[in-house]
């Protein structure tokens, strides 16, 4: 199926409505479950990490570089009761320094 140009305007002008409400960016997280705003997990599935460690004259290893790539999906959880928070995870990642 094509489409003209006259349809492809029509279709940039139209206006979508987010249906996400935003995080306000003083807002801490809370867990919904237990309040807790201090300990939370980031759980990762899927994941290739290599670490690159430079063999010492004395025969001790020292580590050089670390490097992960997450091929899974990955989930935030409260570090207290373990309630799933995945839906703060992009505020978690927006505020993370």
């Amino acid at each position: 199926m094509s489409y003209s140009d006259t349809d492809t305007n029509k279709i940039r002008r139209k206006k979508i409505k987010s249906k996400v409400t935003p995080f306000p960016s003083t807002q801490r997280i809370n867990c919904p479950e237990c309040s807790n705003n201090k300990e939370f997990l980031e759980v990762s599935d899927g994941v290739i990490l290599t670490t690159r460690f430079i063999q010492n004259s004395d025969g001790s290893f020292s580590q050089e570089l670390d490097d992960s790539q997450v091929l899974g999906q990955v989930k935030f959880y409260c570090g207290d009761c373990g309630a799933d928070l995945t839906l703060f995870h992009k505020r978690f990642l927006e505020m993370l320094f």
